[in-house]
């Protein structure tokens, strides 16, 4: 009997940290489900490129792509469903995102950069033109506003507003606000992105006070990707 495999595609950069950081969650992954292959892949910037992976699966082979990308957008739309219609036994997963965990593993890195009890926060996305794109983020904002009694703006980095430096602007601008508190509140930017690269790097010159790492490392990532895997087996 064939084995199942497991396609993790993400969406590739230009930062060696970064690509590292992907392949360490590949590792992850293989780790955690011992016997089962998980092939990477990629939508942009460099290769293996996600096509060219699925068409050299084993004939039979049932194959599910895991997108390691936290909302759905273009490339899981355009990109991964193209793979998916061009061989069969293809199956398409979920995004890794919205997930109660990555709110969680949000709300800890902001812990790590130091986030104080009168902090703003802008959640920080890489954007989409896909409206549910931008409903995806706004539900990973609910659920960290149920760990953390601060006030949250989503924020993008490309095709969607506001961005990141405008959502800062709009904290500053409450906050400065006639009857405000005479301190001024910090605004902290949680990166939302899995990791380092050229939109992690944008943050900095955002004009928030501290920027938040990228989710990246994290064991639960790897094992939200096994669930987004195994709940695509179940549909089929």
């Amino acid at each position: 009997m064939t084995q199942d495999i497991l396609v993790a595609c993400a969406h590739g950069t230009s930062s060696g940290e970064g690509r590292g950081a992907v392949l360490a969650l590949v590792d992850q992954i293989r780790a955690i489900r011992p016997g089962l292959t998980v092939l990477d892949a990629y939508v942009d910037v460099h290769g293996p490129e996600l096509p060219d992976v699925v068409a050299g699966l084993p004939a039979g082979a049932r194959a599910v792509v895991v997108p390691l990308l936290l909302s759905v957008g273009y490339h899981v739309k355009v990109d991964i469903a193209r793979a998916v219609r061009s061989r069969p036994e293809t199956l398409a997963a979920a995004p890794l995102g919205p997930d109660e965990r990555l709110a969680d593993l949000l709300a800890a890195r902001l812990g790590e950069a130091g986030l104080g009890p009168e902090d703003a926060v802008v959640l920080a996305a890489a954007g989409s033109s896909n409206p549910q794109a931008a409903q995806d983020v706004e539900a990973l904002a609910d659920m960290l506003r149920h760990r953390i009694p601060h006030r949250i703006v989503p924020g993008y980095g490309a095709s969607a507003s506001p961005t990141v430096p405008e959502a800062v602007a709009e904290l500053r601008a409450e906050e400065a606000r006639p009857g405000a508190a005479d301190d001024a509140v910090r605004v902290l930017i949680a990166s939302y992105l899995l990791a380092p690269g050229y939109f992690h790097d944008q943050l900095a010159k955002a004009g928030a006070d501290a920027v938040t790492a990228p989710l990246l490392p994290a064991p639960v990532i790897a094992q939200i990707a096994l669930d987004r895997f195994d709940a695509a087996l179940a549909r089929a």
